[in-house]
């Protein structure tokens, strides 16, 4: 296809190509074909747009653009090529007829992490203060995110946690090697990923754990092991949103050890199912064990936030779940979350268990 339009381009003329590409921008094409800005999800550089379960994300000032949940991309004619299914010159065509549409354009807040400074993931990282009782970060994790103090003194405890600016938190992700490669970065007003940064895991617990927990977000890592207790025999992770080939390999490589259990907790929404069966999909063709957590509301720090207002309400409404058990350390352990129905999303080394 890339060779046929590359054909046809040269029999047009170039600089009407470009001329068109610079009047027209991706987010015009998606507004017209019914797909909406997710102003929670997008940060200045990266806008993501959802129709139904479709998500795509422009990029590049509103020139480029990709499927996070596959492997499209491109420009502008190649956005109206793959929504529509047509043609070069029929893409050409219809993106020429958007002329003049104004799309809507969100008004962004200024980012907290300010100019872009030449240095180092790892300078950046070590200049920044780590949480401590009563900063910015941590009131925004124990407060508004309702993250218990020993869960955040456990990040802490693994260097996983910075103060990040704005009352902004950072949640490290690391390579194989255990280095800092990146960061999410979350606070009241402001999401996004480090600047220059690798999406590839977010860790809280041992590394040597055999049952992998999978999140898609550092806050719903931590969420989940507050629900938990930190269990022991777990290791709390997160994709930090998408997926990256860089996520894919290290997931591999954790997955592929011996008597390991692979924990889909991703959201329970369109797309945390669509992760949920990539992770599903990962550990049938490794041929470990697997299975679905579904967190009974959105994700599991709604799943946090609803259980620690109930507390001060005074409620007592069944737990989440029902297995409570005391753990080694002598604190009670919160109720456990209960997997899906054993008949259905789950599955072992002889294959996966179909729906």
């Amino acid at each position: 296809m890339k060779g046929d339009r590359s054909a046809i381009e040269t029999q047009m003329k170039r600089e009407e190509i470009e001329q068109l590409r610079e009047q027209v921008g991706c987010a015009a094409v998606l507004e017209k074909a019914g797909f909406a800005i997710d102003l929670k999800e997008s940060t200045r550089r990266a806008v993501k747009f959802r129709r139904a379960s479709e998500i795509i994300i422009v990029t590049h000032e509103g020139k480029g653009w990709f499927d996070p949940l596959g492997d499209a991309k491109g420009d502008v004619f190649s956005l109206v090529a793959h929504l529509d299914q047509v043609g070069f010159v029929d893409g050409f065509n219809r993106v020429a007829e958007l002329v003049g549409f104004e799309a809507s354009v969100p008004v962004w807040r200024k980012s907290p992490n300010g100019p872009l400074v030449k240095t180092s993931l790892a300078e950046r990282w070590l200049r920044r203060r780590r949480p401590w009782p009563g900063s910015a970060s941590w009131r925004y994790l124990c407060d508004e995110r309702s993250l218990p103090a020993y869960v955040v003194r456990a990040a802490i405890a693994e260097n996983s946690l910075r103060e990040g600016p704005c009352g902004s938190m950072w949640a490290a992700h690391r390579d194989a090697s255990g280095q800092i490669v990146g960061w999410e970065a979350r606070g009241p007003e402001w999401r996004g990923f480090a600047t220059g940064g690798s999406k590839v895991l977010f860790y809280l617990g041992a590394r040597d754990a055999k049952r992998l927990c999978i999140a898609e977000a550092a806050i719903d890592a931590m969420s989940l092991a507050a629900i938990e207790g930190i269990r022991e025999d777990t290791l709390y992770l997160s994709t930090g949103g998408g997926w990256a080939p860089s996520s894919d390999a290290a997931l591999r490589a954790l997955a592929g050890r011996p008597g390991v259990q692979l924990v889909a907790a991703t959201d329970s929404n369109p797309q945390g199912e669509i992760y949920g069966e990539r992770l599903r999909a990962l550990a049938e063709d490794i041929g470990c064990e697997w299975q679905r957590l579904r967190p009974p509301a959105d994700d599991w720090n709604e799943v946090l936030r609803k259980r620690e207002f109930e507390k001060r309400e005074g409620r007592t409404e069944r737990p989440v779940v029902p297995h409570a058990r005391r753990p080694r350390q002598g604190r009670l352990r919160p109720a456990e979350p209960a997997p899906d129905p054993a008949d259905r999303d789950a599955g072992g080394s002889r294959g996966v268990m179909k729906d």
